[in-house]
């Protein structure tokens, strides 16, 4: 029953007094411009918990101003848990109490300093909170916090306020901070660029798929690394790197049934619409659902960016990411570095449920763009990303930097908003005092989505304009395919580009967007059987390839990049399971991911794809075929998910004249599936589709494949890392002295070359690689003029011919992903 108390939660009338004064004083400050204002204003919007106790609220909501409102019908409503929340549990219901307040509305913005919320810490919940208004047709609306720092049960859930102040006095890594940053605002050191790169996904990188899975993966390597104990072929793969580039971790949209903005996670079930307002209000009840959102990382609403995706955190606590941060900084031996990959660029369509419309441009091919020309947006925009970055950083990835385009009005052309771009990147991180600049990757492939942008973009623009930045270079952008036939000799033109102008580029071929195009590779297309027996092995042996990994790691100039899934090879795809809408039209465009990434083994196990068996789906072949012919029925019918019923229920009842594309005989001798298929419907296919997302999801976790792993290949690419970061100079470009040629005959590509530590003339390395095509004679001393006497063998690949002597290396056969890498003696 719901019981009235005492007004627990109140309006600061003098603190909020001299809030306001703050704000206006920027207003009114003569000596900076607009956005230099709206910069200053946006460190304010949302909720900040006071060392005093007290918590400043701002929310910037210029649709409010448009309504014509009492001041009474605009109220921050705040939920405080009156009983401990589980963060475990995946579903609960918990009682909370319910009060309101009234915000001070100046110009477009409500502000107001709040004594009686109660902050959230790593143990307890603190106070959710949102701003609501009455329209004048009655109807009552939300207003989120765009700023949110804690969103535990989701974008559409109310914020939580979070002690973030005391988060950060208690880090265990601010050591790291004092020795890497500086107090000195004239003085603000940049971090220097790592010399290589692991790429993760959270959500399939450990076991847990969440920040608690990865701090626990590298605390216990730290703790043998410490013990000097062994460490599994496993653990391996996630050492030797100096740096760590996550796939986006701030929230992403979550799964909706229809375009409601109410929250399934954070239901509330008491009818709270009708209570007084100015009373506190005890046993309200809520149903609280654990998010289990399962994202790629792209699709972002914007809202909460700063914040972590809850679907990440097993305790749905931000400290959870502040400790993982610290075992990376707290490394034996050398700190790893950690890179954030931003979302700026653009905001999926669900954004248009949760903030307002002057957030937005116009639609494009993702959904909406942002407009970075609005100061204010352009200002919340900055300040997501400082509020991100304080969370202890030390790098960015800005993804689609040629999506940052405006029309200019004085030219009359759409430009690319460079500006906002190196804004970015000289943004301060500022921790405990301790203030840095961090390293900066930019993905920027202009003049896409111009046709023919592959080869018509340079992927210098940034680093013309921010010598010390870098970019994804030509050869990892998504539309490099390793596996097909005659991939190397395409790219030769690229490739020179990478050995001659490439020192600031991210090289390497395997990581999340190259390895999940090679899903969309039509599996009958002209491939590299010599990669392998099966689409499985060459895929996989396309993109960890020794030779490739020896050319990458120990001769050319740029800074590598690997991906874990593909180090271990784990199957990736693209993952979205977050709406009704395209979810079956996107299962569809990954059919290919069956084909590529399954075998029956796999498919077998019993920890896999246990949805798709409750639905009849017990062996891979009638999986395939299903998907295949779905996406076949989805084209023909253009994707009309009503139409495709229809074409599946003419299919299997028979019907004269009906589009199958289908062994219908083959599938009805499964009891199960002729119930599944003979009653097909719209809602079950979209359920069904739903499931298959989550069931890929879980297959992808690497989890799955420690037992697979291959001693050999880890213990190859490992050396190989070990090897670059002795050889620092190897990031350069090549001199004019260096040789670097291309062998083409018959089908086969082989490289050779050799190259000089600019600094150190008495240090050269020596390399000849197979790529593709039969085994081939090689006469590498005679190509490269070298003396057997003066050269020792630095690393060859595991498969490389047994030798007695260098001399051999003239008349040698050379085979596909086979390699050397000579160093001269010193």
């Amino acid at each position: 029953m719901i019981s009235q108390t005492k007004k627990l939660v109140y309006i600061a009338e003098e603190e909020t007094k001299k809030f306001i004064t703050w704000i206006a004083e920027v207003e009114k400050n003569q000596k900076l411009t607009i956005f230099e204002k709206n910069r200053l204003i946006a460190t304010r919007v949302g909720a900040h918990y006071r060392s005093d106790g007290l918590t400043e609220v701002g929310f910037w909501s210029p649709k409010l101003i448009r309504e014509v409102l009492h001041p009474k019908e605009i109220y921050l409503e705040i939920f405080t848990p009156t009983e401990e929340i589980n963060w475990k549990q995946p579903l609960q219901q918990v009682n909370f109490r319910r009060d309101c307040v009234y915000l001070k509305r100046r110009g477009k913005f409500f502000w107001g300093v709040v004594a009686g919320m109660e902050a959230g810490t790593k143990e307890k919940a603190g106070s959710f909170y949102w701003l609501r208004y009455i329209t004048p047709s009655g109807k009552v609306e939300i207003i989120r916090d765009t700023m949110a720092y804690s969103l535990p049960y989701g974008i559409f859930a109310p914020a939580e306020l979070y002690d973030l102040d005391s988060l950060q006095q208690e880090r265990e890594d601010l050591d790291y901070f004092k020795a890497t940053g500086s107090i000195d605002d004239n003085d603000i050191p940049r971090i220097g660029a790592p010399q290589n790169i692991l790429q993760l996904h959270v959500g399939t990188a450990s076991k847990e798929g969440t920040f608690e899975g990865l701090t626990r993966v590298y605390r216990t390597i730290s703790e043998k690394i410490t013990e000097n104990k062994p460490l599994s072929l496993v653990e391996k793969n996630y050492i030797g790197y100096d740096a760590i580039q996550l796939l986006p971790i701030e929230p992403t949209i979550e799964y909706r049934k229809d375009f409601s903005n109410d929250s399934t996670t954070f239901d509330i079930v008491t009818d709270v619409n009708n209570l007084d307002r100015d009373i506190s209000h005890n046993a309200i009840e809520v149903k609280l659902s654990k998010p289990n959102t399962q994202n790629w990382g792209y699709d972002v609403p914007i809202l909460g960016s700063n914040a972590t995706n809850p679907a990440f955190l097993g305790t749905l606590r931000p400290c959870e990411l502040f400790e993982f941060i610290s075992v990376l900084h707290n490394f034996p031996h050398k700190a790893i570095h950690l890179i954030y990959d931003l979302v700026y660029g653009h905001a999926d369509n669900q954004a248009e449920l949760l903030i307002n419309r002057q957030f937005f441009k116009g639609p494009n091919m993702y959904g909406q763009d942002l407009n970075h020309q609005s100061p204010i947006v352009r200002a919340l925009l900055l300040e997501m990303q400082r509020r991100r970055i304080n969370t202890g950083a030390d790098g960015i990835r800005i993804d689609g930097g040629q999506d940052f385009r405006f029309f200019n009005p004085l030219t009359g052309m759409v430009e690319q908003d460079d500006q906002y771009l190196l804004t970015m990147s000289d943004i301060v991180q500022e921790i405990e005092g301790n203030k840095r600049l961090l390293f900066t990757i930019y993905e920027d492939g202009r003049p896409w989505p111009e046709e023919g942008w592959e080869e018509k973009s340079t992927y210098m623009d940034l680093i013309n304009l921010k010598p010390d930045s870098y970019q994804w270079g030509p050869l990892i952008f998504a539309h490099n395919t390793p596996a097909l036939k005659g991939f190397w000799e395409l790219k030769w033109n690229r490739i020179c580009e990478v050995m001659t102008q490439g020192e600031n580029w991210i090289t390497g071929c395997g990581n999340h967007d190259t390895f999940r195009r090679g899903n969309q590779i039509n599996i009958n297309s002209n491939l590299n059987w010599n990669l392998g027996k099966t689409p499985v092995e060459v895929i996989y042996n396309a993109y960890n390839n020794p030779a490739v990994y020896l050319w990458v790691y120990g001769f050319s100039p740029g800074l590598p990049m690997d991906f874990i899934n593909v180090l271990l090879h784990a199957p990736w795809m693209f993952f979205r399971n977050t709406d009704e809408q395209y979810g079956v039209k996107v299962i569809c465009e990954e059919a290919g991911f069956l084909d590529w990434r399954l075998t029956d083994e796999i498919y077998e196990n019993k920890d896999v794809f246990s949805s798709m068996k409750s639905w009849g789906f017990n062996e891979l072949r009638l999986l395939k075929d299903f998907i295949h012919a779905l996406n076949q029925t989805m084209i023909v019918k253009k994707y009309d998910v009503d139409e495709v019923i229809k074409a599946c229920q003419a299919c299997f009842h028979d019907v004269e004249g009906a589009y199958c594309d289908i062994d219908v005989a083959y599938f009805l001798k499964n009891p199960e599936m002729h119930n599944f298929l003979s009653y097909l419907d719209s809602e079950q296919l979209k359920l069904w589709a739903l499931m298959f997302m989550q069931d890929c999801y879980n297959v992808c976790n690497v989890s799955h494949y420690q037992d697979q792993v291959s001693s050999v290949l880890t213990e190859h690419n490992l050396s190989l890392r070990h090897f670059r970061s002795q050889h620092r100079w190897l990031n350069s470009n090549l001199q004019p002295s260096d040789r670097f040629n291309k062998i083409s005959e018959d089908d086969t590509t082989i490289f050779y070359g050799i190259r000089t530590n600019p600094n150190n003339q008495s240090e050269k390395l020596a390399m000849v690689i197979h790529l593709e095509g039969e085994g081939k004679e090689i006469n590498l001393l005679d190509w490269l003029q070298l003396n057997v006497e003066e050269w020792e063998i630095a690393i060859t690949t595991p498969n490389f011919p047994e030798i007695t002597h260098l001399k051999d290396l003239n008349g040698l056969t050379l085979s596909q992903s086979q390699g050397i890498l000579l160093k001269l003696i010193v």
